[in-house]
């Protein structure tokens, strides 16, 4: 086991806190543990992993400090979607690929160490001399125990991992008859796992969608959960600042240099074979998506803004945009990668994402295409929760997006999302053409209306399409059934109706209390009243738990 290099543990369910048993792993060089529900603070031990380069720990829910991280000579560092606090060491930010957002950071200088303690010197060897000199036989003793544990651990998790490997994030067509009982959910119970991720078969689709951008700076505190009470009496704030407000629509304007690659308009023509109708992926609010092939085999989107949005063809607004756009960074949100602006034409350069939108899985079936499981349906949202949280709760001011849909979210290689169009919401506003029948929240009555509520109530939408597999608005129903948000609204408490509602596509394959849960959530999301509809982070807390369970009867969900 001391010889142990390389440790995966991701989407395993693991949950609890974490051993301090790694004191003897000094071989080990990359480590995930990521995506599960581990929770607690990082060990001591962990300081003893000199030889470790990649360390993986994102979406779990560790807290307190990463200060024992801090002399490791990282190469590679995620613990993004966490609940750490306090200061990034400085030793630890000029990592080459660092991934931080999502947690509570403090801002401002980190505090001075205490009185007659000098400040650490970042040397990996300082820790390694002061383990030498602690250990004792008993210490040793109890290290390989835990060592032994640990292997333990890791031999059960492969052996399931082996006994699982059939398993698809698609619904499988020998599964169809089982249907599941369907049962009150108490309403204080808490769970102790996190869902799974299974393995999977990705049929090939289009991206029909458009893609992501604007930032402004970290936070430091994150909103506070909702409460109801407390919501009445406070003041107006950024929650409901409207589009219509300069700083909430298009902040950091005064530092918004471009720090992307410039594409040649050429280059893009040539890719795209002229922007011709065969390159065509969508068509949204603001402009078009093409396919660009290059010659080395590279593909990109290219997301090409309506002419109509810019003064006498004027590119500044343009500039300022992708300025601010290069400083958005988020694991579930499409990050721009390069901008072209010449001869009158503004385009955005993205990763071109294979599987392409969510719309598709949902609405689109073709001979190719399987239904995603309700595991799969609810890690799609909980990306998409933390995308929004991320745009509310951490940039600073709050970013607003303005056109939450599902074919504004791609799914990447594993089908996690990505929320695209971010921080556009200076050119929707000058666009009716988002405000339809099935996403726009009830006080919008106008582009400019929007707030950050109205985001909460769209990503609620988006649940309900999860949830039933129906589209927001369709006109092919009957009157009453046509509005989505309207029709299931009424019956999102009703444990019966609730059963009917679900996707039949689903085929009765889901925990019957994680379905109350969604849809619990989901309520409160499309509450008409934007004053009682939950801040991002309390919708991220509630998501997560939905899919939680004490035993291991949802492993084929």
């Amino acid at each position: 086991m001391t010889e142990l290099k390389s440790m995966n543990l991701n989407h395993n369910k693991l949950s609890g806190s974490l051993s301090d048993l790694f004191g003897k792993l000094t071989k080990l060089t990359d480590m995930d543990i990521s995506y599960n529900s581990i929770s607690g603070s990082l060990p001591q031990s962990l300081k003893s992993l000199s030889s470790l380069s990649k360390l993986h720990i994102q979406n779990n829910q560790f807290t307190g400090s990463i200060n024992v991280l801090a002399d490791l000579e990282l190469d590679d560092l995620n613990v993004a979607n966490n609940q750490f606090n306090g200061w990034i060491p400085n030793e630890l930010k000029d990592i080459k690929k660092l991934e931080t957002g999502g947690n509570s950071w403090s801002t401002g200088s980190a505090p001075p160490p205490p009185p007659g303690q000098k400040a650490k010197p970042h040397t990996r060897n300082s820790d390694k001399e002061s383990g030498k000199s602690g250990l004792g036989i008993g210490a040793i003793a109890g290290i390989l125990l835990g060592v032994l544990l640990l292997l333990g651990v890791i031999i059960a998790l492969l052996s399931r991992k082996k006994r699982s490997s059939s398993s698809s994030h698609f619904i499988e067509e020998d599964k169809f008859s089982r249907r599941q009982t369907f049962t009150p959910l108490a309403s204080q119970e808490l769970s102790s796992r996190a869902n799974m991720q299974e393995d999977f078969r990705v049929a090939e689709k289009h991206l029909q969608t458009s893609s992501s951008m604007v930032l402004k700076r970290l936070n430091s505190e994150r909103h506070k959960s909702f409460n109801e009470k407390e919501m009445k009496n406070v003041p107006p704030s950024d929650h409901l600042k409207s589009a219509n407000d300069k700083e909430f629509a298009n902040p950091m304007k005064q530092n918004s240099s471009v720090k992307l690659d410039h594409y040649p308009l050429v280059d893009l023509q040539n890719a795209t074979s002229n922007f011709a109708s065969s390159r065509l992926l969508g068509e949204g609010s603001i402009g078009r998506v093409y396919m660009a092939k290059y010659p080395d085999g590279k593909v990109l989107a290219v997301k090409k803004i309506d002419s109509s949005f810019f003064r006498d063809g004027q590119c500044t607004e343009f500039t300022e945009i992708v300025g601010n756009m290069s400083k958005l960074h988020h694991t579930n949100i499409a990050e721009v990668i390069g901008y072209c602006s010449e001869q009158g034409h503004n385009m955005l350069i993205f990763e071109y994402f294979r599987n392409g939108s969510l719309y598709e899985f949902l609405h689109v079936s073709d001979d190719f295409s399987k239904p995603l499981t309700w595991n799969t349906r609810v890690r799609i949202a909980l990306g998409v929760a933390r995308a929004l949280e991320y745009l509310h709760e951490v940039c600073s001011p709050s970013c607003l997006h303005g056109n939450i849909r599902t074919s504004n979210i791609v799914l990447d290689a594993e089908l996690n999302s990505r929320l695209c169009e971010c921080g556009m919401a200076m050119f929707h506003q000058q666009s009716s053409k988002n405000l339809d029948a099935g996403y726009t929240a009830p006080e919008c009555t106008k582009p400019s209306a929007y707030t950050l509520k109205s985001d909460v109530y769209s990503f609620g939408v988006v649940m309900l399409e999860l949830l039933t597999g129906r589209k927001p608005f369709d006109s092919s129903k009957p009157r009453l059934e046509q509005c989505l948000a309207e029709w299931a609204s009424p019956q999102l408490h009703d444990l019966d109706a609730l059963e009917q509602m679900a996707d039949p596509a689903l085929r009765g394959l889901y925990p019957p209390k994680s379905l109350s849960r969604f849809a619990n959530v989901t309520a409160l999301c499309v509450q008409p009243e934007p004053e009682f509809r939950p801040q991002m982070s309390e919708v991220v807390r509630l998501v997560q738990k939905s899919n939680m369970s004490q035993r291991g009867d949802d492993d084929d969900y």
